[in-house]
């Protein structure tokens, strides 16, 4: 007899569910961003994928390639002209978000969240405050990315229950 636990999200899952989002502007509640990004860090070297990491203090930052940061990029509304202007593949990691927002960036993500292009272009929010998440919540997709806890067996009147 084989026993099966729940499945744990791994940053390939979580990936695969950030592109197949139906929206550009999306929020990730429930997990750990540290162990996240190093699952996606280790994720996009092997293939090849264009994610970026943007954080106040250091500005945007490619995963695939370490410290390729981008020149002038430690403001958020510099950052998100930047992801509005590209034509190409991306998905814009955001950390550190600080309340209260710019109304200037906070009309740029609700742009960003809007867009419907033939390429896929995600911006998504790590750690992000209540406040934020609420502000935006008819332009935003919430993805639940928390590890699923593991089922243990139970022995109930002889039989092996999940």
């Amino acid at each position: 007899m084989t026993l099966t636990t729940a499945p744990i999200q791994t940053g390939a899952e979580i990936f695969e569910s950030i592109l197949a989002a139906p929206g550009s502007l999306v929020v990730l509640e429930g997990g750990d961003s540290e162990v996240l990004i190093d699952q996606l860090r280790t994720l996009v070297r092997h293939s090849g994928q264009s994610v970026y990491l943007w954080q106040p203090e250091i500005g945007l930052d490619s995963l695939r390639e370490a410290h390729a940061r981008v020149p002038g990029s430690q403001r958020l509304g510099q950052v998100l002209r930047l992801v509005q202007q590209s034509i190409h593949f991306g998905v814009y990691l955001l950390q550190g978000l600080q309340q209260p927002l710019l109304p200037v960036d906070l009309n740029l993500l609700r742009q960003l969240a809007r867009v419907q292009t033939g390429h896929v272009r995600r911006v998504v929010l790590l750690d992000a405050p209540a406040g934020l998440i609420n502000s935006l919540s008819d332009v935003i997709v919430r993805l639940d990315c928390a590890l699923k806890p593991e089922l243990r067996p139970r022995l109930r009147d002889g039989r092996w229950l999940l």
